[in-house]
């Protein structure tokens, strides 16, 4: 009778196996699914976002026209708010080169101990949002949060430019 019972608590556990494994399975990949849902971003949930957008000057646009690292940056801005996050995947070399150079070829004009924080805001906000944007576990109201913070740092850079540019052209008559 041993050996009738280990054949049946054999194949009993071989069932229970089987069947655990296989819903273990099916619960993966729904989890992944839903996460994936989760964390779609698209154009519609960017533009709710509620923030003060700051363009460039005419004087900014002309004074910065050959910043290439800027017109980068600035497509890259264009693609999030797309919802395009895709610029972020596997891409760390790429966005630590980009970011190397942006602080390295400031123009003249606009090279300033305050131009150069707001950089390095967007820069500590650009490493966020790619981080971010890689978990799997961020959820998407997380991910918007951290656009809005990258959108915000952007928008500040531009603003600060503007204003270096319109102080720098102001001229003072001393009585």
């Amino acid at each position: 009778m041993k050996p009738m019972h280990n054949k049946i608590l054999f194949v009993i556990s071989l069932f229970i196996l089987c069947f655990s494994c296989k819903k273990t399975q099916e619960n993966t990949s729904a989890d992944a699914t839903e996460q994936s849902i989760r964390q779609e971003i698209t154009e519609k949930d960017i533009s709710k976002i509620k923030y003060v957008e700051y363009a460039l000057d005419l004087k900014t646009e002309d004074t910065i026209e050959d910043w290439v690292e800027y017109s980068q940056l600035q497509d890259l801005i264009t693609d999030v708010k797309k919802g395009d996050l895709s610029f972020f995947n596997d891409n760390k070399t790429v966005i630590k080169l980009l970011l190397k150079e942006l602080k390295s070829n400031i123009p003249e004009q606009v090279n300033s101990a305050s131009i150069t924080a707001r950089i390095l805001v967007l820069e500590t906000k650009l490493y966020k949002l790619e981080s971010l944007s890689n978990l799997s576990t961020t959820s998407k109201e997380e991910l918007i949060a951290v656009i809005k913070e990258f959108l915000v740092s952007f928008s500040n850079l531009n603003m600060q430019m503007n204003k270096k540019i319109e102080f720098d052209s102001r001229s003072i008559e001393k009585p």
